[in-house]
């Protein structure tokens, strides 16, 4: 988990003009954020400690016109739902979105990002596991999964 920004742009000022969305995937110790547009341009994604996820979602809250949130819906989501409606400065709308599968497509969708280089690209694309962690590609993918839900 490092502690690098991940911002998808090349000016870290640069703010989007319409609303976003908060992807959060929620976990016991380390969470993923993401904060996409209705254009479907990512703004930020990291993996963060479980611990400081209220606290960083607050930022994300100050520095992008974040509408609503959505959230995987598996393991953790009850209690964390909870503690977001005790614990934002502000509340926020959290929409539930089906997590099955995510962390498959996630490792799909990491080597797309970060495409594999020098030994990685001979292993076969099962066998190549990612790096880091991906709880933040998690986070995209839940974001996708609610905007196709919503144009289908």
């Amino acid at each position: 988990m490092g502690n690098e920004q991940q911002m998808t742009n090349d000016h870290p000022e640069f703010s989007p003009t319409q609303p976003t969305i908060l992807g959060f995937d929620p976990g016991r110790d380390k969470c993923g954020v993401a904060v996409m547009g209705l254009d479907r341009q990512l703004y930020y994604h990291q993996v963060i400690p479980a611990e400081s996820a209220i606290a960083t979602i607050d930022d994300l809250r100050k520095k992008f016109p974040i509408s609503l949130m959505v959230m995987g819906d598996q393991t953790t989501s009850k209690t964390w739902q909870k503690q977001l409606k005790e614990q934002l400065l502000q509340p926020l709308n959290i929409i539930m979105v089906d997590e099955r599968y995510t962390t498959l497509e996630a490792r799909d969708r990491y080597w797309q990002m970060y495409p594999p280089q020098g030994l990685f690209k001979l292993l076969p694309k099962g066998m190549r596991n990612p790096p880091r962690p991906i709880d933040d590609i998690v986070a995209i993918l839940l974001i996708e999964r609610y905007l196709n839900r919503l144009t289908e």
